[in-house]
């Protein structure tokens, strides 16, 4: 390698290692941080109805925070309780909720969430401006499943699943009994199933979102409740884990699972504490979801 080459290489070289060390000493924290809440846009159905969808960013990777209705989790006008979470998954949650848009309101008013936690209060501010609407494609490339401005007249079709709870929406159980849920699920085949991207360090990305599976996953979670809930099977997470291995449609390498012959995805749960939870289930292609939730109440 002659001076001239050994220069060359050495000054391509040691801009990425400063790039890989520093993404290496950049923090990842695993508890002990905030959620900030998140205002996604507005979407309107056929009917004309409008609604204001929202998500969240915890940024811890492991810890999951509690915070009931009221002054440290509300939303107004209306609220302070108009359906929000109060069981935060960690990292990034996508379109977890939306909110009838008030009667008469224009692109002057604000409807905001306001949430405390760990000594930090965060606000979303959702509004009816046009740059805030959001439609299927929109969503489509913020979970990951295609790139910013790509499209094509298949993904355009796409229809979110259909999602069906079997039995009723109220339940009761003791402490460490095994409750039985089946969800009976099913999509339009778009998009077509696929792995998650690996991504090459030494590549820039394809997408300014995190790569998705796609294809037909139903997951169940907690939406509303602060005791330890055990399911099984375990659940493919809903919340961007984009670490190798982990159970994440966002996660390097994840298969989407085979839905089972009739449709039906069976699931038990099992409580270690007492006390009223709401568990939601996610039914997603990877690009569009439909949520149902069945609320538990657990006794001694």
């Amino acid at each position: 390698m002659n001076i001239r080459t050994r220069a060359l290489t050495l000054a391509l070289l040691v801009p990425a290692l400063g790039v890989a060390a520093s993404a290496q000493t950049r923090p990842n924290y695993l508890h002990g941080q905030n959620v900030s809440p998140a205002y996604e846009g507005w979407e309107q159905d056929e009917d004309g109805s409008r609604y204001f969808m929202f998500g969240y960013m915890n940024r811890n990777w492991e810890e999951e925070i509690d915070v009931l209705p009221g002054p440290d989790n509300s939303i107004e006008p209306g609220g302070p309780d108009l359906g929000q979470p109060t069981h935060f998954q960690p990292r990034r949650n996508r379109f977890v909720f939306r909110v009838p848009v008030p009667e008469g309101f224009d692109d002057d008013d604000e409807m905001v969430w306001t949430l405390t936690t760990a000594g930090v209060t965060e606000r979303a501010y959702a509004t009816l401006r046009r740059d805030y609407f959001v439609d299927d494609l929109v969503q489509a490339s913020e979970q990951g499943a295609l790139g910013a401005g790509r499209s094509d007249p298949i993904i355009r079709a796409n229809k979110a699943p259909t999602l069906r709870i079997e039995g009723a929406r109220n339940r009761r159980v003791r402490v460490g009994e095994r409750l039985a849920l089946v969800a009976v699920a099913s999509d339009d085949g778009v998009p077509k199933p696929r792995r998650t991207r690996r991504t090459n360090p030494w590549r820039p990305p394809v997408q300014v979102t995190v790569g998705s599976s796609t294809g037909l996953r139903v997951s169940w979670y907690v939406y509303r409740g602060d005791g330890q809930v055990g399911f099984d099977p375990p659940q493919a997470k809903v919340w961007e884990d984009t670490r190798a291995g982990a159970n994440s449609p966002w996660s390097p390498g994840w298969m989407t699972p085979e839905a089972p012959p009739d449709g039906g995805w069976a699931t038990e749960v099992v409580f270690d504490e007492p006390g009223t939870y709401v568990l939601r289930c996610l039914a997603s292609d990877g690009a569009l979801g439909t949520s149902e939730d069945v609320t538990v109440t657990v006794v001694p």
